[in-house]
């Protein structure tokens, strides 16, 4: 399976444009295929839309964001990507046919993914080309920024296509769960839909209403399952002897005749008890609001957990650790060959460390580059020239850390929209204990410099939090930088 530089998007509702949004802010563009041409507008809105939650879900350093194209030529789309994920209605003989047609166009090695909810890869696969690379993808809505994606092998799909769907799916920040054979509604739908089936009951009989329903939710468990699921939480339940103890006590409770098997009629009553319920929690408010305010919550929640290496929380983690090595890794050739230089006893002047373009959330009310963003950009190379000592993840893991004690930034020109930038870094001085860094910022277009740092940082044992000496060999990497550039 290849490579995926290009992502296709095989209609382009709710869900095709969350995979757009999210596929396009870490690095990989997209081709768009719809049959209706007023999607694409529809499209670009919906990428719009999700910006500014997608800008502020990691300050880690991306890379250039993808490009987008559209298309009303499903098979032309199918011809020139790397990955194809399908998302057009759930209807099984369309998603039949569509799938067959496309799997003659796409290359053999080309992926394709259903988002269905509740089909069945086997079923989807029948009719197609190379149906072995045929899986189903099932993400949650807002796609661009809930990481789980159940990822469902049907009987002819190949191990090799659901690691490599999994291997893109982790790459732009997501959270792949392997559904161990399929069933129809696979896991997490089953389980909303038992939810949702008491919900129209106790509706349905005037027990409750749809806001005092979510109620019982958002205040109690919900906050619990944003990081620990039923099953933890249960255990903890049971005390000391954690679930044993729960399913003794409890377990009895299961045959009592709490819950409905079978959902309700769906009755114009019925319906019209859900729709009134649901305008009055919205209270006015339109969906494109409701959808920021629910933007900027998932956003909260998941940086909250990600202190605590929880749940999303540890799939955001472990994307900003692949973005800083990746910005890292990209830098690391020339920091290596200027050491050499410096090495030899040769001064070459200072270090490109990182090239960036002014993003449009990092433009504040003047229209210009706001400050806290020329102190992330500098701390980004910082963290390219760290890498390369030695000092990353398993360093910090090892109780050996730097911490910035002095920080000195000068302004003196405006970077504006999509300005392309890059760092100039020297290494002034470094002993046992200290390393400081001068940093320019510059304007790729003249050369001209826009804003200067100099950053001390002291290296910390961080257990007892007392300043120590840094591994031998970090320091002897920073001092040949220092002996180039200094």
């Amino acid at each position: 399976m290849r490579q995926v530089r290009t992502l296709g998007l095989l209609g382009t509702g709710v869900i095709g444009g969350g995979w757009a949004a999210r596929a396009l802010h870490f690095g990989i563009d997209v081709v768009a295929a719809d049959t209706r041409p007023q999607m694409e507008e529809w499209l670009r809105g919906a990428i719009a839309n999700a910006e500014s939650a997608l800008a502020r879900l990691t300050f880690a350093p991306l890379p250039p964001k993808g490009r987008l194209s559209f298309t009303t030529d499903l098979n032309a789309m199918a011809r020139q990507v790397d990955f194809i994920q399908e998302n057009i209605p759930e209807q099984l003989e369309l998603k039949q046919q569509v799938l067959a047609e496309i799997s003659r166009h796409a290359p053999a090695d080309v992926v394709i993914a259903s988002s269905t909810s509740g089909l069945m890869p086997s079923d989807l696969q029948q009719h197609m080309l190379v149906p072995e690379r045929l899986l189903v993808a099932h993400p949650f809505n807002p796609v661009y920024l809930l990481p789980l994606v159940e990822l469902v092998g049907g009987r002819m799909t190949a191990p090799a296509a659901i690691e490599a769907a999994a291997q893109f799916y982790r790459y732009i920040g997501m959270h792949p769960l392997r559904v161990r054979r399929e069933v129809p509604g696979h896991l997490t739908d089953r389980l909303q839909e038992a939810l949702w089936r008491e919900i129209l009951h106790l509706v349905n009989d005037d027990i409750a209403t749809t806001g005092e329903l979510d109620d019982s939710i958002i205040y109690g468990p919900g906050l619990r399952w944003a990081g620990m699921g039923t099953n933890l939480i249960y255990h903890l339940a049971g005390g000391e002897t954690g679930m044993r103890h729960m399913l003794r006590q409890f377990g009895p409770c299961l045959k009592w005749p709490w819950t409905k098997l079978e959902a309700p009629e769906l009755t114009e009553g019925l319906i019209d008890k859900m729709v009134a319920g649901t305008q009055a929690q919205a209270a006015g408010r339109s969906i494109r609001e409701l959808e920021r305010l629910r933007d900027d919550y998932l956003v909260a929640i998941q940086q909250v957990l990600r202190e605590y290496d929880l749940g999303a929380g540890a799939t955001l983690r472990a994307l900003e650790e692949r973005l800083y090595a990746a910005a890292a890794a990209e830098a690391r050739p020339r920091i290596a060959a200027l050491a050499a230089v410096g090495g030899a006893g040769t001064r070459a002047g200072p270090l490109r460390l990182l090239d960036t373009h002014v993003r449009p959330e990092w433009i504040d009310y003047n229209g210009h580059m706001t400050d806290s963003r020329y102190l992330q950009v500098f701390g980004d190379a910082s963290e390219a020239l760290f890498r390369y000592a030695g000092i990353d993840d398993a360093y910090r893991r090892s109780g050996r850390a730097l911490y910035t004690v002095e920080s000195h930034l000068s302004y003196r020109a405006e970077a504006h929209l999509q300005e392309k930038l890059y760092v100039l870094s020297r290494v002034a001085e470094v002993d046992d204990k200290r390393i400081r860094v001068l940093h320019g910022l510059h304007r790729a277009r003249d050369d001209a410099l826009i804003a200067t740092a100099e950053l001390l940082y002291l290296h910390v044992s961080t257990p007892p939090g007392k300043a120590s000496a840094m591994d031998a060999q970090v320091r002897s990497r920073l001092a040949a930088v220092q002996a180039a550039t200094g």
